[in-house]
């Protein structure tokens, strides 16, 4: 008793889970967040300040532009938290531009804003204060913010003014608007970043309301044949599931490997759009399968109006209607996918997707998937952490902030902005961390049901709640580690796979768990043979 399907495409949905697993693994990268990677420092006095993220708000001919983000030195004074304690001063271009020599400007009461190179930055320092300045701002060669150092022949420094590194793109708005002869304001502060942040807990509600949603779908979707036929029974055969084995697990870690690093080497704003439009299409159809499904349950009129069309055969009337509005919406989400609204689009694509694919995915026993699951615990733990090793820097992070990408984003992830930050951002979750414990914890509830199972005594619900805590401790270390991109199937994977290893051992059914299917000779009390 189910409803006729709008079945999705197969290989479409295979190949788009093979780049959403390779790389939506990182999670909460924001606007402010710094990539430090500082030279050989000395632990000497003076040069032992902790960096802090900084914001610049910024005045140009007193009309206030939008705020650039920089990072301050291991040494020099402090920034304020608040605005209301900060200084708004006057930006003065150093001459000689790279402040490694006597400065010929008068810097008295003002921020001196100096490129990166020929001298050390403790040297850059010293040189603007004994000038009079205010504060020095470094420009960096590239986009990213390198942790400035004392170096090991630099001791006792007594520098008093803040020092702090800006990206290039800044640092050169900053010099065109006072090379045309603008006036420049600049503030320095140091907001704190709030412990819990509520778009963490919307975040994880989204993954975890996708997988149960996932879960109870075929339950939730399916309605009484009054007049079961031949045609009826036909569509029931033919759902399109795909039931995963042992060597198509192995062989997808692989291939998903082989993804990310042709994405860490040929990242670009070309590849990264071409992304894009695959998941658009991807995701439109994910969301013509849900509607469809909806409105199939809904209306029984609707779902037995048929058409006759050559080649394809019998097809929906709303299966057809509800096509252009779903392509129509992916294109809309392409063409403004900068948007600061843009999220919402991704969101909805991004959840009816992972629905679809959970439906067309299967884990058949839980010895598949442990295969699945330790293999993809590894790969992220070491294209996290142990892949600088070889690449001399985080391939997953490397490909997740995407500076190569020319603004682009990598677009398989749910993400929602960071609504109380200062610093903005967006706090986000990778499909494959969705997709695959959701795997497992679709495949307890259906183990659950045809077993017949009860909430206390089955796998379900305690999965969910493992899910829940696995996922709330990923963001927990990402906040103590000071926003340094977190593998989460590190945590999601004990508090999942682990959570039904030990159940099933304590209740004795680890057996049934790990040969269920494989197993014709033994029939489970009201499910399957």
């Amino acid at each position: 008793m189910t409803i006729p399907r709008s079945s999705p495409s197969l290989p479409l949905l295979h190949f788009a889970l093979v780049f959403l697993f390779a790389s939506s693994h990182l999670k909460g990268f924001a606007a402010g967040d710094a990539s430090q990677g500082g030279e050989s420092a000395s632990t000497s006095p003076g040069c032992n300040v902790t960096s802090q993220d900084v914001k610049i708000k910024n005045w140009v001919n007193g009309d206030e532009s939008a705020s650039l983000d920089g990072l301050s030195a291991r040494f020099g004074a402090s920034l304020p938290t608040s605005v209301s304690k900060a200084l708004r001063l006057p930006a003065i271009l150093a001459n000689p531009f790279n402040s490694c020599n006597k400065l010929s400007s008068k810097l008295s009461n003002s921020f001196v804003v100096a490129e990166r190179g020929n001298c050390t930055y403790a040297t850059k320092a010293e040189i603007a204060e004994s000038s009079g300045a205010a504060g020095l701002m470094v420009i960096n060669d590239d986009e990213d913010l390198t942790e400035m150092v004392c170096t090991k022949n630099e001791t006792h420094l007594n520098i008093t003014i803040p020092v702090v590194m800006i990206p290039k793109s800044a640092g050169d708005y900053l010099r065109r608007s006072m090379s045309s002869g603008g006036k420049v304001d600049i503030l320095l502060y140091s907001p704190t970043r709030p412990i819990l942040d509520i778009s963490v807990v919307f975040l994880v509600l989204m993954a975890v309301g996708t997988i149960v949603s996932a879960s109870f779908w075929d339950e939730f979707t399916a309605h009484e044949q009054d007049q079961p036929s031949a045609e009826t029974n036909q569509e029931d055969s033919e759902k399109n599931t795909l039931k995963i084995k042992a060597v198509g697990a192995i062989a997808f870690v692989i291939v998903a490997s082989a993804f990310l690093v042709v994405l860490f080497f040929f990242m670009s704003s070309s590849f990264v759009f071409a992304l894009n439009v695959i998941f658009s299409l991807a995701g439109s159809q994910g969301m013509h399968f849900c509607i469809v499904s909806l409105i199939s349950r809904a209306s029984k009129r609707c779902r037995q109006m048929k058409i006759n069309i050559p080649i394809l055969g019998k097809v929906s009337v709303i299966a057809i209607v509800v096509l252009p509005f779903c392509i129509a919406f992916s294109i809309i989400w392409v063409g403004n996918r900068h948007s600061p609204h843009a999220w919402i689009g991704q969101d909805i694509l991004g959840i009816t997707l992972m629905i679809t694919v959970l439906q067309v995915l299967e884990l058949p026993n839980i010895k598949v998937a442990s295969i699945l699951l330790c293999c993809a615990f590894f790969y992220d733990i070491f294209w996290v952490f142990l892949s600088p090793l070889i690449f001399h820097q985080s391939v997953m992070i490397a490909v997740a902030t995407g500076h190569k990408a020319g603004g682009e984003s990598i677009p398989m992830l749910l993400k929602i902005p960071r609504f109380f930050d200062p610093w903005g951002g967006y706090q986000m979750i990778g499909f494959g961390d969705v997709i695959l414990p959701g795997l497992l914890i679709v495949f307890s509830h259906r183990f659950d049901k045809l077993t017949k199972k009860g909430i206390s005594n089955g796998y379900f619900l305690w999965l969910i709640f493992g899910y829940t805590f696995g996922l709330s401790v990923t963001y927990l270390v990402f906040y103590l580690m000071n926003g340094h991109g977190q593998p989460a199937l590190l945590y999601l994977v004990p508090c999942t796979l682990g959570l039904t290893v030990v159940l099933g051992g304590l209740r004795g059914e680890i057996g049934d768990l790990w040969n269920y299917g494989e197993t014709p000779s033994k029939v489970v009390p009201g499910g399957e043979t």
